[in-house]
């Protein structure tokens, strides 16, 4: 069974940054190789928003919120994604969630979370002023 576990939220300054990780175990190297992994943001009162995503083969997708700020990459030995977040705002605040797919997803939908199969658990990145 797929299992992610996120790690690395916290508590910063606006204008500083955080790296996030998450680690996947129950993937076969090559159906990990194959999957969309992506991370999600979750604020109160709001839908749940893709704001990276990143292929097998290295692909990547970044909403506009970000674009700049945030690096996603992954580590496909290691069963690992990360996102680097810089210059962090006051609006990156919420819950960080990193999702899997079985496959590969056809562009439109990268940023669906109903097309992700696996979710971690969530962990919290506030950004204060």
């Amino acid at each position: 069974q797929v299992q992610l576990v996120e790690s690395g939220g916290g508590s910063v300054q606006a204008g500083g940054s955080l790296r996030l990780s998450c680690a996947a175990s129950g993937y076969g190297y090559t159906s990990f190789v194959m999957a969309y992994v992506a991370w999600f943001r979750q604020v109160a009162g709001k839908e749940r928003e893709g704001v990276a995503v990143i292929s097998g083969s290295g692909n990547t997708y970044y909403a506009d919120s970000v674009k700049g700020r945030f690096s996603v990459s992954r580590d496909n030995a290691k069963r690992t994604l990360s996102v680097q977040m810089n210059s962090l705002k006051l609006e990156d605040t919420g819950i960080y969630y990193c999702a899997a797919a079985r496959g590969a997803l056809e562009r439109d939908k990268w940023t669906v979370p109903e097309y992700y199969n696996y979710w971690g658990q969530g962990t919290q990145v506030t950004v204060s002023s």
